[in-house]
C-alpha cells in the first residue's frame, strides 16, 4: 500500500488510546512482532479509524507550514509518515487472505472503503498537492538543477538539498501519485474521481470476496470405486477431510487448488475429470456469487477513471509507471511470444491428441481441457518415464524448507532459525529469525503452507511490516511471509511436495528475499515496491534451480531412507523441463491478451461472455466450453493489483532467464555474481529506474533468447540476437 498517511502520536491522543488495542501502542514481542495472540477483530476497525483521524491532522500540519515547500519538508516529511495507520493495515490487509472469515469478509468491506475514501481525500487534498508540485517545478523546472533522470544529482533549490537517485525517484513518484490520482482535476472531475474510486474499492472487494465464498461451497463426495487412477496421496487427504466432517468410509474432494489439480492429472474417470472442470471453471458465473456483472462495472468504471484523468484507455493510463510503459510495448511482448511459441504449441497438442488416440484405440477421440492434465501426464511419462509422483518421497517439506532457505545461505549468506517464542496467527504457521553472515539481524519470515477454508487459493507473499531507515538513521528490519495451499500430511506420512509445490516454493521464497533484503531509505521504494514488470524478477529466477543437480543434492533425500535423489530422477527432471513449455506459455498468453483486452475498451462491454472469447481467439488452445469462463475467477487483476499487468509475468520470464544464463556462465553458486544480484536487484527494491538496475547487474538489457533457450522453442546455438521489446508510443 503506497504510504500517503502521516501520524505523530500527541501525548493527549496516546492518553486517550484504549490500552486494550494493541495496535495503540508499540508491540512488546520479540523484534516487534506483531503480537497475534492479543488481536481481535474489532481491533483493526478501530485502529485504522485512529490511525485515520491522526493521519488527517498530520496532513493538515503538512499543509499549514509557513516555511516555502522543500523536499525536506514536504516530499520526505509525507514519505516518514503513516506509522500507526500503516502498521495496521499492513496486518489487516495479510489477514484477509490468510485468515478471512465472514467476520473478516464483513470487515473489510467497511475498512478499505474507509481506506479509499481515504486515499482519495488526501490525493485531491488542494494544499498538499500545491506543495508537492511546487517542490517537483523547482527541482525539474528552470530553477531546478536537472531533470529526473536517475542519473546525475538534482538540488531543491529551495534548500539547497542535494537529491541522490533514490531521492529523485522518490519526488518523481510521489509526484506521479497524485497526477495520476486525479490531483489535476477540479470542480465535478473531483467529486467523479472520489465516487469511482469508492466504487472500484467495493467492487474489487465483492469480487475477491466471492471468489472466496464459493470456492469453499463444494464438496464433491465420492466412494471407493471413484477412485481410480488417484495416487495414495490424494486418496488419503480425501479421507482425511471426510472423517474429519464426521463420515468416515468416504472421500471429499474440494476445489481447492491441489486437490483440484491432482484429480485432473490422475483420475481415470473422464465423466469425474469432466464434473471437476466445470465446476472449477463455471464458479462465479452465475447465482449468489456471481462475479460477470462485477466484471462489467469494474472495467467500465476503470475506463472512466481513466478518461477522466486524460487517458484513452486504462492499460494506457496504468502502463505509464512500468517498464513497457505503453500498450503497445505489451502488446509487442505478447505478439512476438505468440508467433515463437503458437506453433510450437499446435505441435505439442497434435502429438498429445495421437498418443491419447493410439492409448483409447479411437482415431476420432479428441483431447478436451478435462482431459489435457490426465493425457499430457501420461504422455510425459510415456516420453520419459515421469511420473510426478515418484518425486514426493524426496520432497518432504522440512527437507524442503531445509533446502530452499539453504539456497540464500549459499547465494547471500543468509541463516534461518525457527523461534517458537514469536507468536503466528495460525497452529500452523512458524516464523524464522534471518541473519545475514556476519550474524546482524536480517528481519523475520512466516510460513503458512497448508489449505483452510478462512484461506485464499494460490500462493503469495506478503508483509506485516516495510523496511526503511528512519530519519535517525536506523534501519526498521523486514517482516515478510510466505502463504501457499500445500498437500498437507495425514496420519501416515508427513507433508511429501510435488516439483510443481517445490518450484512455487521457490517462487514466493524469491519474493521474500526481495523483501528481507531490501536496504532503502524509504518504505513506499522498499522491497517488492517496484514496476510491476519487474517485480516478478527474484521470485522467478529462483524457480531456475529446481532442475539443477547442485542444488537438489543438498536437501532431496527419501523421507523413509534418507537416500539422496537418485541421478536417474534428477535427469528425467531435466529432461523433461521442456516438456509443456509452448502450452505453459501460450496459456500464459491466454491470460495476458484477456487482461489487456478488459483493460483497452474504449466502450462498455455487454456481453462478458462473448468479450472473453473474442479477446483469447488468437491463443486459444480448445474450443470454449458452455459455462468455463476465467473472468469471474481472475482475481489478480480484477481484485489483486494485475490490471493491466498480467503480461509482467512473461515480461519478467525474459529477464529471470537471462539473468539465469549469466549465473551458468559463471556458476550458479557464484559469490560474485550472487552479490551483484544481491546489490543492484534484491536490495534496491524501487529505488532506480528498473532498466538501470538490471543493466548494471548483466552489462547489457535483457534478450529474449535466454528463455527460448531454455523452453527449447529454438536451438541454444543461434546467433540471432531477439532482444525485450523496447518500449514505443501508441
Amino acid at each position: 500500500m503506497k504510504k500517503i498517511l502521516i501520524s505523530v502520536l500527541t501525548a493527549a491522543t496516546a492518553a486517550s488510546a484504549s490500552a486494550a488495542n494493541p495496535f495503540f501502542q508499540e508491540f512488546n514481542t520479540v523484534h516487534n512482532t506483531v503480537p497475534f495472540n492479543s488481536v481481535k477483530t474489532a481491533d483493526y476497525e478501530e485502529a485504522i479509524d485512529r490511525g485515520i483521524q491522526l493521519a488527517r491532522q498530520e496532513i493538515d500540519a503538512i499543509c499549514d507550514q509557513q516555511e516555502v515547500p522543500t523536499f525536506r519538508n514536504t516530499i520526505v516529511a509525507y514519505e516518514r509518515s503513516g506509522n500507526d495507520l500503516e502498521r495496521v493495515v499492513e496486518v489487516f490487509d495479510a489477514m484477509t487472505s490468510a485468515m478471512n472469515d465472514t467476520e473478516m469478509m464483513d470487515l473489510s468491506l467497511r475498512v478499505y472503503q474507509k481506506l479509499s475514501d481515504f486515499s482519495t481525500s488526501v490525493t485531491l487534498n488542494e494544499a498538499l498537492w500545491k506543495r508537492v508540485k511546487t517542490v517537483y517545478d523547482n527541482v525539474c523546472g528552470p530553477l531546478g538543477a536537472t531533470a529526473l533522470d536517475g542519473h546525475s544529482k538534482a538540488v531543491d533549490p529551495t534548500d539547497q538539498y542535494t537529491l541522490d537517485p533514490e531521492d529523485q525517484m522518490l519526488l518523481q513518484k510521489t509526484y506521479d501519485a497524485f497526477a495520476l490520482q486525479g490531483a489535476n482535476l477540479e470542480g465535478p472531475d473531483r467529486e467523479t474521481f472520489k465516487q469511482l474510486s469508492a466504487d472500484l474499492s467495493d467492487l474489487t472487494t465483492r469480487f475477491g470476496q466471492n471468489v472466496l465464498k464459493e470456492l469453499y461451497t463444494y464438496e464433491i463426495w465420492l466412494t471407493k470405486d471413484d477412485l481410480e487412477g488417484l495416487p495414495q496421496s490424494s486418496i488419503d487427504a480425501a479421507a482425511l477431510a471426510a472423517k474429519e466432517k464426521g463420515r468416515d468410509g468416504e472421500y471429499l474432494f474440494t476445489l481447492a487448488q491441489p486437490t483440484y489439480m491432482a484429480f485432473m492429472k490422475y483420475s481415470k474417470r473422464r465423466d469425474l475429470r469432466e464434473k471437476m472442470y466445470r465446476l472449477y471453471n463455471g464458479r462465479n458465473t452465475q447465482g449468489e456469487f456471481s462475479n460477470k456483472d462485477i466484471i462489467r462495472q469494474i472495467s467500465q468504471k476503470r475506463l472512466q477513471l481513466a478518461n477522466l484523468l486524460g487517458s484513452k484507455t486504462y492499460a494506457e493510463h496504468k502502463l505509464k509507471r512500468t517498464m513497457a510503459q505503453t500498450p503497445a510495448g505489451v502488446y509487442d511482448l505478447l505478439d512476438r511470444l505468440r508467433d515463437a511459441y503458437v506453433p510450437a504449441m499446435k505441435a505439442e497438442m497434435k502429438e498429445l491428441n495421437e498418443f491419447a488416440q493410439h492409448l483409447e484405440n479411437d482415431p476420432t477421440f479428441t483431447v478436451t481441457p478435462w482431459d489435457y492434465s490426465y493425457y499430457s501426464n501420461l504422455l510425459k511419462a510415456s516420453k520419459y518415464d515421469y511420473n510426478e509422483e515418484e518425486y514426493r518421497p524426496y520432497f518432504e517439506l522440512n527437507n524442503v524448507i531445509d533446502g530452499v532457505f539453504g539456497l540464500a545461505t549459499k547465494l547471500y549468506g543468509l541463516t534461518f532459525t525457527y523461534n517458537p517464542d514469536i507468536e503466528v496467527y495460525h497452529p500452523e504457521v512458524k516464523a524464522y529469525e534471518v541473519k545475514d553472515k556476519d550474524g546482524s539481524y536480517v528481519g523475520i519470515i512466516y510460513t503458512d503452507f497448508f489449505p483452510r477454508d478462512s484461506k485464499s487459493p494460490g500462493a503469495w507473499m506478503t508483509g506485516f511490516r516495510s523496511q526503511s531507515i528512519d530519519s535517525d538513521g536506523s534501519n526498521e528490519r523486514p517482516h515478510v511471509s510466505i502463504v501457499m495451499n500445500f498437500t498437507k500430511p495425514t496420519a501416515d506420512a508427513p507433508s511429501l511436495l510435488t516439483p510443481y509445490e517445490v518450484e512455487t516454493f521457490l517462487h514466493e521464497f524469491g519474493h521474500a528475499l526481495h523483501g528481507l533484503l531490501a536496504n532503502t531509505k524509504y518504505a513506499s521504494m522498499s522491497g517488492t515496491s517496484v514496476y510491476r514488470d519487474f517485480v516478478e524478477l527474484p521470485s522467478q529466477f529462483n524457480e531456475n534451480y529446481l532442475t539443477e543437480k547442485e542444488f537438489l543434492d543438498g536437501f532431496a533425500r527419501h523421507y523413509k531412507t534418507g537416500e539422496a535423489i537418485p541421478q536417474e530422477l534428477v535427469d528425467k527432471l531435466v529432461k523433461s523441463s521442456q516438456y509443456g513449455a509452448a502450452y505453459a506459455c501460450v496459456r500464459q498468453l491466454n491470460f495476458g491478451y484477456l487482461d489487456m483486452a478488459w483493460h483497452s475498451i474504449t466502450q462498455p462491454v455487454d456481453d462478458p461472455v462473448a468479450f472473453e472469447n473474442a479477446a483469447i481467439e488468437q491463443v486459444q488452445i480448445f474450443p470454449a466450453e458452455a459455462g468455463a469462463m476465467i473472468s469471474p475467477q481472475f482475481s489478480h487483476i480484477f481484485a489483486g493489483g494485475y490490471a493491466a499487468g498480467y503480461y509482467s509475468y512473461k515480461w519478467a520470464e525474459v529477464l529471470d532467464a537471462d539473468a539465469f544464463a549469466h549465473f551458468k556462465e559463471n556458476g550458479i553458486f557464484d559469490p560474485a555474481t550472487a552479490l551483484s544480484f544481491r546489490k543492484n536487484i534484491l536490495e534496491k527494491g524501487g529505488t532506480e529506474n528498473p532498466a538501470e538496475l538490471y543493466r548494471r547487474f548483466r552489462g547489457h538489457d535483457a534478450t529474449i533468447d535466454a528463455l527460448l533457450e531454455r523452453d527449447g522453442i529454438k536451438p541454444a546455438t543461434s546467433d540471432l540476437p531477439s532482444p525485450l521489446p523496447q518500449p514505443r508510443k501508441d
